[in-house]
């Protein structure tokens, strides 16, 4: 589905590597810390770890997307899935990552056959309601806050777009088309 297979290398099915993507998968990345117990903690902690990751994906190209698993097969469980803009961009960033190191942990990182998340993603689970559990191969995804998502997708996108770093935000169409649609994977009026 996403370029991670629950039976790994004793798998008898032959998987393809792709040589071109825009995705790059890494594989196991977040480790939810077991030693933090209050929600408000938890959502800080994962919030400063995916503005980390974006960061240092966008120094290799323009990000689109950013998902984080939180399934609990070791296949799945902290897989970080980046989509950029273009294939160039997955590949440097894959070549960097697959160097370093994040949390103590080497990273392990490909290229994913996944182009549209929305299709690698469970619907069941968005919902609340993915009955397979750890059985699934869906990705069930980290809700991520969206004002962070919103704030660090629209400076890339001044990065990206703005040729005149003192243009005002109001002159940005003028220069660079539209501004991004907002990605807000978490409802505004949702507290969690």
């Amino acid at each position: 589905m996403i370029g991670a297979c629950r039976h790994g290398d004793k798998c008898s099915k032959r998987h393809t590597r792709p040589i071109n993507s825009y995705t790059i998968i890494i594989y196991n990345m977040y480790v939810q810390p077991e030693n933090i117990k209050s929600e408000y903690d938890l959502i800080d902690d994962f919030n400063c770890f995916y503005e980390d990751v974006f960061m240092e994906a966008a120094k290799y190209g323009e990000v689109q997307e950013i998902i984080v698993c939180e399934n609990k097969t070791d296949h799945l469980n902290g897989n970080v899935c980046i989509r950029f803009k273009d294939i160039d961009a997955a590949k440097a960033a894959r070549d960097a990552f697959i160097t370093r190191w994040y949390g103590e942990r080497p990273l392990y990182c490909d290229l994913s056959h996944v182009t549209e998340f929305r299709d690698a993603v469970c619907k069941s689970y968005e919902e609340g309601q993915c009955e397979r559990g750890e059985k699934c191969n869906f990705i069930h995804r980290r809700k991520v806050d969206y004002r962070l998502t919103n704030d660090l997708l629209l400076s890339q996108w001044k990065k990206y777009h703005i040729k005149d770093p003192d243009q005002t935000t109001a002159d940005t169409t003028t220069n660079a088309g539209s501004k991004p649609q907002a990605i807000a994977v978490n409802n505004p009026n949702d507290n969690t």
